[in-house]
Order: structure tokens, then sequence, then C-alpha cells
């Protein structure tokens, strides 16, 4: 049963969110950033004392963070003061855009990312993949623009991600590395074209979803494959997960990446697309690995026998998986309709 305080803190977590990205003022913003972090510290406690490192891990990185922003406004407001001419390329808007990217856990300002997940449960683990980059992401986009420093932090999210992710036993860790990954595409989307931002959010949501409550309690690669052998179905959309989530198609994944490259080359960056083509493939190298292990691995054929509430949750994750993957099917048959 979920405590009340932590769907108390849930609300809150949620309306600092919409304060953040709705706020008219700097100090409007910056307020509903530190509802956000005093509300997700109760969410991810939890008996188990690597949460409370995490929490601890997390705070620590997030006030830092906040503290460099609100440094930054205030430098900003002083410079408006004495000149009007305050550009987007400004040292002070460099300084607040790289606490925005701390604030996500981007590359190369990450190190605090993969340890922070390592401690949470998985439900924690979601909520920090998905719903605690909306608000950093959201402010990133009121003031990017193509410029040296976002290339230079693309480049080194998909570089730092694929190699980083290449040794890893650990779940949560290659969750942590993929995000990065895929935080370097969404960036990209987002100065190219928001609407795109706003689909590849969407979609790595409903894939990093799909994952995480596939998990349950398996952390480790090790414990990933007898659980797998329990089910020829579950192995099955665990496959079929990696694959979307590397961006193989026919599959969801493929199609924000897609949308990307696209983008990419309308607006004349050829060797921008090639690098992060490149090094995603090392992702992808990564992912199927994994599911290569899971298939050939010994399996029991004949264990078919699965308690009820195993069953209950196999017919929603089944559903989610099926929708997830057939939706690029349906997207295309849309296209050529229209």
């Amino acid at each position: 049963m979920t405590k009340i305080y932590k769907l108390t803190f849930m609300l809150i977590l949620i309306m600092s969110t919409f304060i953040s990205i709705s706020a008219y003022t700097w100090l409007g913003m910056w307020i509903g950033l530190e509802m956000n972090l005093l509300a997700i510290i109760p969410i991810i406690q939890n008996k188990n004392i690597l949460s409370s490192e995490s929490s601890i891990k997390y705070f620590i990185t997030q006030a830092l963070a906040s503290t460099i922003i609100m440094m930054s406004i205030i430098m900003m407001m002083w410079k408006f003061k004495l000149n009007s001419n305050l550009n987007m390329n400004s040292n002070f808007m460099m300084i607040m855009n790289s606490s925005l990217l701390l604030k996500m856990g981007m590359a190369p300002a990450h190190f605090w990312f993969p340890e922070v997940l390592e401690g949470l449960n998985w439900n924690n683990c979601l909520l920090m993949l998905t719903w605690q980059k909306i608000t950093p992401m959201v402010l990133l986009m009121y003031n990017t623009e193509f410029n040296m420093f976002f290339s230079m932090i693309i480049i080194s999210g998909v570089t730092i991600s694929s190699i980083m992710s290449m040794n890893q036993i650990s779940i949560r860790k290659i969750m942590a590395f993929s995000s990065i990954n895929h935080m370097s595409w969404m960036l990209m989307s987002m100065i190219l074209e928001k609407t795109i931002w706003a689909l590849y959010f969407i979609i790595y949501t409903i894939m990093t979803m799909n994952i995480c409550f596939m998990m349950k309690n398996i952390f480790y690669l090790n414990q990933l494959f007898p659980m797998l052998n329990m089910s020829t179905s579950m192995k099955m959309f665990f496959m079929l997960n990696f694959m979307s989530l590397s961006g193989i198609p026919p599959f969801l994944g493929f199609l924000p990446k897609w949308m990307v490259i696209q983008s990419m080359i309308k607006n004349n960056l050829f060797s921008m697309s090639i690098i992060m083509i490149m090094f995603t493939l090392i992702m992808i190298y990564v992912y199927m690995r994994i599911t290569m292990s899971t298939l050939i691995l010994k399996v029991n054929q004949s264990n078919w026998s699965i308690k009820l509430s195993i069953k209950i949750n196999m017919i929603s994750i089944s559903l989610m998986n099926f929708v997830s993957m057939m939706s690029l099917i349906l997207v295309t048959i849309m296209f050529n309709m229209i």
C-alpha cells in the first residue's frame, strides 16, 4: 500500500514541474526547481541503505546546480541593468545552461546519475529517467541555439554513454547511460524542431516504462537470464523492447531518430549526424549483446505454470508492448493515407 505522504509529495512533484515550465520570471522557475528537489527526496527514500545514499548524492548535486542557477540569474540581471544587449551566447547564459545540464544528468556532468540510479528501485528509476528530465529540458528549450557549446555537449553525450555502457553488468546503469544517449538526440531535436522533441520524449517514456515494469526485482544481468527463462513471452517482450530502445527499424524507437536525422540533413549538419549515428551503433551493440545472450541461453520450454498475479501483470505488459511496437506501422499507414 502506498503511504499517504508519498502521494502528497508526488502531487507536489507534479505541481513543481508545471510551476517551473510555466513561470514568467527566472525566480518563479527557480522556486519550481527547489520544490521539485524537496518533493523527490522523500519519494526516493526507502528502508534500504542504498536509497539513503542515493538521495544524499542527488540532493547535493541538485543543490549545487540550483545555487549555480541562482548565481547566473543574479549576474544576468546585473549585466542587463548595465547593458540591455544580453544575447544567448553570453557567459552567464552558458553557466545557466551548464547547471540545467547538470540537473538532468547530461554528459559530461553525468557523474552522479548512474550512481544515484544504482541505489533506487525500478519505480523511482522510472521517475528519474522520465519525469525529472522534463523541467530542465523545457527550460533549456527556452534559450537553446545551435552553437559550439551545445554541439560539444551532444557529441560528449553520445560518446561517453556508448563507451561507458560496454562493460556494465548492472541493468540500472545500462539504462542510465542509455538515457544519456537519448538525451543527446533530444537536445539535437529541441535545437532543430520542438515538436520532434515532444514526440521523442513521449516515445522514450513509453519504451522506458515497458522495460522498468518488466524488471521488478531484477537489477543485474545474471539475475535477468533465469527470470526470462521462466516465460518465453517475457523473453520475447524483453528482446523487442531493447531493440525498440536501440532504435532499430521497424520498432517505434526508430521513428524519432529517423525524424531527427532528417531534420539534421535539412539543416546541412552532415558531420554531426554521422558522429551521432556512429556512436549510437556502439550503443546498439550493447543492447544486442544483452538480447542475444537471453536468446541463446538455455530455455525451459515446458515451464508454463505462472502464478495469477504474474499473468495479470503479463496481460498489461503485453498490451503496452503491443501498442508501442505496432505504433510505427500505424503511424506509417496514417502518413500514407494523408
